[in-house]
């Protein structure tokens, strides 16, 4: 069995487009206009934002391409390691904010005990 994240897996990507070609090409150009159409961000930046949002949706073949990119562009690894501190500084910042949710629902849970039916739980689909 071949490696799950090969660099060579990503030759198969126009198998995946010809099964929808339509929404394959929306895909494509609105990658074409992010970064080659829209002006106002450097490219050296916008593969450094993308290489960082890589690392956040955990895509290999993305941190690849564009610390590859970001690269080319002389973009340097110290570069990449303060945006990756940013990243998980704001990752862990939201982390925290949401656990005013589970605040929130702790707290409605304990107002309403024995009030609730079992058809009253919520199923999480995530």
């Amino acid at each position: 069995m071949n490696a799950y994240y090969s660099p060579a897996n990503l030759k198969r990507i126009p198998e995946l487009m010809k099964l929808s070609p339509k929404a394959a090409e929306a895909y494509m150009d609105f990658e074409r206009h992010v970064y080659e159409t829209a002006n106002k961000l450097p490219q050296k930046t916008k593969e450094l934002i993308a290489l960082t949002v890589a690392h956040v949706t955990g895509c290999p073949y993305c941190i690849d391409v564009h610390v590859k990119k970001f690269k080319a562009l002389g973009g340097s690894m110290e570069e990449i390691m303060e945006a990756l501190l940013v990243a998980a500084s704001t990752r862990s910042g939201a982390i925290l904010s949401h656990g005013l949710n589970a605040l929130m629902s702790y707290e409605v849970g304990e107002e309403s005990k024995g009030e609730r039916k079992a058809s009253d739980d919520l199923d999480c689909f995530c």
